[in-house]
C-alpha cells in the first residue's frame, strides 16, 4: 500500500503514523534507534507490506495491468489503491479526509527533526502539493505516476498506467474494496500484537 493507507491503518497514535510513513527510509534493524512508537509504526508498515504482497486480490489487480510495467506493477497498484481509499474514504473513517491529512501534515512538521533525510524530502513535496487529499482525483494520481516515472528516468513507464486505471476502473475499485476490508482487520490485529511486545 502507498502513503495514505499506511498512515490511515496506524490507529490514533501520531508517532506510530509517522513511523509507518518513514518506514521505507529505514533499513534492517536501524528502526531500533527511534522512539518506541515510531518503531511500532515501522514494524506495522512491514507487516502491511507483507500482507499486501502475498494477497490474491492484489495479485489479481496486478494482472489487470499491462505487462510492460514488469516489477513496477506492485508500486502502481499501491498508488492506485490509495486513489480508491481517498475516493471512498467516508466508507471507512469518520474524520473527513481533508481534516485527517492536514492533521498528519502538522504532525510531520512538528516532528521534522526525527525524520530521515529521504522522508524529509518527500514530506516537503507531500505538504506543498497536498498529495494525500489529491489522491482522490484521477488527476492527482496521474501526477504521482508521472513523478514516479521521472524518478526511474522513464524506465518504469508508470505514467502510462493512468490508461490502465481508466480502462479497468470499476474492476480496480472492486478489488480494492475486497482487499481493504481484509487489510483493515489484519492491520488492527498486528498493531495489537506489536503494542503488546513493547509492554
Amino acid at each position: 500500500m502507498n502513503y495514505l493507507a499506511h498512515i490511515a491503518l496506524s490507529g490514533d497514535s501520531e508517532m506510530i503514523k509517522i513511523g509507518n510513513f518513514i518506514a521505507d527510509s529505514i533499513k534492517g534493524k536501524k528502526y531500533e534507534l527511534f522512539p518506541e512508537d515510531i518503531q511500532k509504526g515501522v514494524l506495522l508498515h512491514r507487516q502491511i507490506d507483507w500482507f499486501t504482497d502475498n494477497n490474491e486480490v492484489v495479485k489479481q489487480s496486478k494482472r489487470r495491468l499491462n505487462v510492460q510495467y514488469g516489477h513496477y506493477k506492485g508500486v502502481i497498484i499501491d498508488i492506485l489503491y490509495d486513489h480508491f481509499l481517498a475516493k471512498n474514504w467516508e466508507l471507512y473513517f469518520h474524520t473527513p479526509l481533508q481534516v485527517f491529512t492536514q492533521s498528519f501534515y502538522k504532525s510531520l512538521e512538528d516532528n521534522i527533526d526525527v525524520l530521515p533525510e529521504r522522508a524529509k524530502y518527500a514530506t516537503h513535496y507531500m505538504i506543498k502539493d497536498d498529495w494525500l487529499t489529491n489522491y482522490a482525483k484521477i488527476e492527482g494520481i496521474e501526477k504521482v505516476l508521472i513523478g514516479m516515472n521521472n524518478r526511474t528516468e522513464g524506465r518504469s513507464k508508470m505514467n502510462l498506467a493512468i490508461k490502465d486505471l481508466k480502462d479497468h476502473y470499476n474492476d480496480f475499485d472492486q478489488d480494492f474494496r475486497i482487499f481493504f476490508e481484509k487489510l483493515r482487520t489484519f492491520s488492527a490485529e498486528k498493531l495489537q500484537e506489536i503494542n503488546k511486545k513493547f509492554e
